[in-house]
C-alpha cells in the first residue's frame, strides 16, 4: 500500500474496553484487593457500577463516585495497573500502532477513567500527554486513593460533551468508544460519525445508537480507506462451520476476528449453493459434498478445510481452478482409527457382536465355537499409508503377522511382509483390512471376487471409504458363511444427521459390527483435527503458505519482509515475466519471490518494498491469465 494517506479527520477514542480490552477501575480493584477475602464481591460490585454506568443506565458521576467509593487503593497500585494494561492494548489497535504514530496530533484519548494509568499506556503509540483528557485522582498523605478532581469537567455528567466543546475542534470528528458517554459525543452535534467498538464489550443500548458497529480498528481504517496494518480487516472474513466440528476449531477461528456460523449436519449440494455466497472459508468433514456448482455460487471463497483424512468428497481440481486450496488432517486421527480397528478385530475374534445381544436378552451361550486368539494369526493390510502403517506396528506388538499390499512402493516397518499382488494378500490373511484412499478409481476395489479369493472365516474390516466396497457382495459372504465375520465404519451412502434412519443390507446380520463412521471419533482425534485445520488455513491467509494443501502447489514461506503479493494464475507460459514486467515497469524493488506451478495452476509470492504507486496493485490484478490476486502489508 503506498505511504500517501487519505486525509485524516479528528479521532475521539475512548480508553476503557476500547484502547484497552478491560475496564482500568475494575482492574485496579482487582490489584488492590489481592489475597483479600472480599476480592471477588468487591470486584463484581464495582463492574456492574461500571456497566450501568457506560450503558446509561445510572448517571455517570454516581457511578463514579460509588466506584472510588468501594476502591481500597494507593498510588503504588497504579504502576502495577499501568503494567497489566500496557499488555491488554485491545489486539487491533496494537496490530496498528504505526497508524498512531503516524498521525500525531490527530487522534485524542478523551476518557471518563484517569490519567495517572492512561497516559503512560497510550505513550507507546506516541500520544502524548496534551492529547490526553482525562480524570485524575486525588490521595491523601499516605498515598491511599480517596476521590477524584471534582473540578475537572469529565468527572460531571455530560463531562465529554463538556471537554470536547473547549477542545473546539475544526473539521470532522470521528468518536470511537463503547459506551454511553462516547455516543453522547455525536448527540451534542460535537461528533460526525459515533463509531460502536465492540472487539471487547457490547452493549446493546450503545450498538443501537452507532452510526456504525466496529469490530476491531482494522474495519475502521478499512472503512475509511487509512493505512492498517493487515490487507484486510479479519472480521469481514466469514467462516461457515458445517457437521459439528470440534467447538475448538470455530474457537480458533473467532480468536483470530473472523466471523463464524455452524451448521449442525451436512448441507446438501443446492443447500451448500444457496448458502456459501458471502463465505471465505468453509469447513466440512466427510458428509458434505463441495461440487462445481457450489464452487459456481461461491463468490468470495479463500480455502476449504476437510476436518478429516479423506478429501474425495471436495473437488479439488475445481478449487484449485478457483483458486481455492484446500486442507485436510492427514494425521491427526490415525491413532484413533488405528486403535478402532485393533478393538475390532479381537471382539470379532472373539465373535462378540454375537454374544453381546444374546446376554442382553437374557441368554446364556457360552461356547468356544468359531472364537479364537489373534495371537500369531495374519493380518492383511490393504492400504500401507500413515493409519495402515501405524496399525502394522500395533498389531505386531500384540503378536499379528502383517502382510500389506499397496499400488506404492513403501517401505515395511517392523517385521511387515510386503505383498506383491493383491491376491496374495487374500490367499493368506486371515484378517483383511482397508485403509485405502477415497479416489474414484478405488470404487467397488472389493467387490464378489475379492471376496471370493479370502480364505474361508477370515474376518473382514473396512474403516476407509464406503464406496471402495460392494455391499451387496459383502452381505451375500457374510450371509454364506463364506466369511466368519465384518466390521464396517463407513459406507457408500451415510445419513447427513444423527436423526436421519441407517439403511444397510449389512444391518441384523451375525458377528458383523457396524459403526457409524466414528474411526476418527475421539475427544483426542477431533481435537487435534480441529486445532491442525484452522491452523493451516489460517497460515495461508496471513501469509500465503500452503504447506500441506492437497490440490495447491506446497510452498512454505520464509516470514514476511515487507509487503507480499500472492498471485494465482492458470499455468502458462511467460506469467512470472508478466508480473515481473509490471513491477520493473513501475520501479517497484523485489526483496523475495516464490514461485511453484502443477498441471493446473501456478502459484507466485513477491515480496516487495512498501513504496509503490497505487496503480501497481490494479496492473497486477490485470495481468492475463490471472486466477487470483491479493497483498498483505
Amino acid at each position: 500500500m503506498p505511504d500517501t494517506p487519505a486525509p485524516l479527520p479528528y479521532l475521539i477514542i475512548d480508553f476503557d474496553s476500547t484502547f484497552t480490552q478491560v475496564e482500568g477501575l475494575d482492574e485496579l480493584a482487582d490489584i488492590a484487593l489481592t489475597g483479600q477475602p472480599n476480592q471477588e464481591a468487591v470486584v463484581a460490585a464495582i463492574r456492574a457500577l461500571t456497566d450501568r454506568g457506560m450503558s446509561g443506565e445510572l448517571k455517570f458521576s454516581e457511578s463514579l463516585r460509588e466506584r472510588l467509593a468501594l476502591l481500597p487503593a494507593r498510588r503504588e497500585h497504579i504502576a502495577l495497573l499501568v503494567e497489566r494494561l500496557k499488555g491488554k492494548v485491545s489486539e487491533s489497535i496494537r496490530r496498528n500502532r504505526g497508524f498512531f504514530e503516524q498521525f500525531p496530533g490527530r487522534v485524542y484519548i478523551v476518557s471518563s477513567g484517569f490519567r495517572e494509568f492512561i497516559e503512560p499506556v497510550v505513550a507507546e503509540f506516541g500520544i502524548t500527554p496534551e492529547f490526553v483528557l482525562a480524570n485524575t485522582f486525588t490521595f491523601d498523605a499516605e498515598d491511599h486513593i480517596t476521590g477524584f478532581d471534582t473540578t475537572n469537567p469529565l468527572s460531571q455528567d455530560g463531562g465529554k460533551i463538556l471537554q470536547l466543546r473547549q477542545l473546539d475542534l475544526q473539521g470532522p470528528v470521528y468518536a470511537l468508544g463503547d459506551g454511553y458517554t462516547d455516543y453522547q459525543i455525536r448527540e451534542a452535534g460535537l461528533a460526525d460519525r459515533f463509531y460502536a467498538f465492540t472487539e471487547n464489550v457490547t452493549r446493546d443500548a450503545v450498538v443501537a445508537r452507532a452510526d456504525e458497529v466496529l469490530p476491531s480498528f482494522d474495519e475502521f481504517l478499512y472503512q475509511n480507506k487509512l493505512p492498517m496494518t493487515l490487507s484486510y480487516p479479519k472480521n469481514r472474513i466469514k467462516v461457515l462451520l458445517l457437521e459439528n466440528p470440534d467447538p475448538r476449531a470455530a474457537e480458533l477461528f473467532r480468536q483470530e476476528g473472523y466471523q463464524v456460523d455452524t451448521v449442525p449436519g451436512g448441507l446438501d449440494e443446492d443447500e451448500l449453493a444457496a448458502r456459501i455466497e458471502g463465505v471465505s472459508i468453509l469447513g466440512i468433514r466427510s458428509k458434505t459434498q463441495v461440487t462445481a456448482k457450489v464452487l459456481e455460487a461461491a463468490n468470495r471463497l479463500m480455502a476449504v478445510g476437510a476436518f478429516c483424512i479423506g478429501t474425495n468428497q471436495i473437488d479439488l481440481v475445481g478449487c484449485m481452478q478457483k483458486g481455492v486450496p484446500v486442507f485436510n488432517a492427514p494425521f491427526s486421527n490415525t491413532r484413533s482409527v488405528v486403535e478402532l480397528a485393533l478393538g475390532e478385530i479381537i471382539m470379532l475374534a472373539r465373535r462378540i457382536p454375537e454374544k453381546n445381544p444374546k446376554m442382553h436378552r437374557g441368554e446364556w451361550d457360552k461356547s468356544a465355537n468359531g472364537a479364537f486368539e489373534v495371537r500369531g494369526k495374519k493380518l492383511g493390510i490393504v492400504g500401507y499409508g500413515n493409519i495402515g502403517s501405524q496399525l502394522s506396528v500395533v498389531a505386531e506388538a500384540i503378536g499379528l503377522q502383517v502382510l500389506y499390499y499397496d499400488v506404492a512402493e513403501k517401505l515395511q516397518l517392523g517385521n511387515a511382509v510386503k505383498c506383491r499382488t493383491l491376491d496374495e494378500l487374500l490367499q493368506q490373511a486371515d484378517i483383511v483390512t482397508l485403509h485405502v484412499d477415497g479416489r474414484q478409481e478405488n470404487t467397488n476395489l472389493f467387490g464378489a471376487d475379492e471376496f471370493a479369493r479370502m480364505k474361508p472365516g477370515a474376518l473382514f474390516l473396512n474403516n476407509a471409504r464406503g464406496h471402495v466396497v460392494d455391499v451387496s457382495a459383502l452381505a451375500a459372504v457374510l450371509r454364506s458363511g463364506h466369511l466368519g465375520g465384518a466390521a464396517v465404519d463407513v459406507f457408500p451412502y451415510e445419513p447427513k444427521t444423527n436423526q436421519e434412519s441407517f439403511e444397510s443390507e449389512l444391518r441384523g446380520l451375525p458377528n458383523v459390527l457396524l459403526t457409524p463412521h466414528i474411526g476418527g471419533s475421539t475427544a483426542e482425534a477431533q481435537r487435534n483435527i480441529a486445532e491442525f485445520v484452522p491452523e493451516r488455513i489460517m497460515q495461508y491467509v496471513n501469509t500465503g503458505n500452503t504447506q500441506q494443501s492437497v490440490n495447491f502447489p506446497n510452498i512454505q514461506l520464509p516470514e514476511q519482509q515487507a509487503h507480499r503479493l500472492i498471485h494465482i494464475h492458470h499455468n502458462v507460459p511467460g506469467v512470472l515475466a508478466s508480473i515481473n514486467n509490471v513491477l520493473a515497469a513501475h520501479h517497484v524493488n523485489i526483496l523475495g519471490q516464490y514461485l511453484k506451478t502443477n498441471e493446473h495452476i501456478g502459484y507466485v509470492i513477491t515480496d516487495i518494498d512498501k513504496q509503490y504507486e497505487p496503480e501497481v496493485i490494479q496492473a497486477l490484478r490485470e495481468v492475463e491469465h490471472t486466477i487470483k490476486f491479493r497483498v498483505l502489508y
